[in-house]
């Protein structure tokens, strides 16, 4: 079991830039899959960025340029580092861990768009970006 907890959320104009952490903690937390994912009011939740063990990284095509997403294994933490935001990106932000699954024949992490492999989550924190 891990868990998790994020901060760094807030309210910023559009171009501005936030960066969003999560503490792990628990058994396996540093060899979990990790991502970032949003809802935003009435939508469904998305994957913004995934990281694997390895540090190999995938972005949403909506997010790609503009965020970065780093896991520092040592002190288990996961951060989502986001720039030129948009209104567009106003949503809560999660945290989330899977273990990796096979895919494609092959043992490797969940990307960002398989949410639902997702199975630790955090409670989330708000990014309001206004135009």
């Amino acid at each position: 079991q891990v868990q998790l907890v994020e901060s760094g959320g807030g309210s910023v104009q559009a171009g501005g830039s936030l960066k969003l952490s999560c503490a792990a903690s628990g058994d396996g937390a540093r060899t979990y899959c990790m991502g970032w994912f949003r809802q935003a009011p009435g939508k469904e939740r998305e994957g913004v960025a995934t990281v694997d063990s390895d540090g190999n990284t995938k972005y949403a095509d909506s997010v790609k340029g503009r965020f970065t997403i780093s896991k520092d294994n040592a002190r288990k933490i996961l951060t989502l580092q986001m720039n030129s935001l948009e209104p567009e990106d106003t949503a809560t932000y999660y945290c989330a861990a899977a273990w990796r699954q096979v895919i494609g024949g092959r043992l490797t992490c969940p990307t960002y768009e398989m949410v639902r492999l997702y199975i630790h989550w955090g409670q989330g924190t708000q990014v309001a970006v206004s135009s």
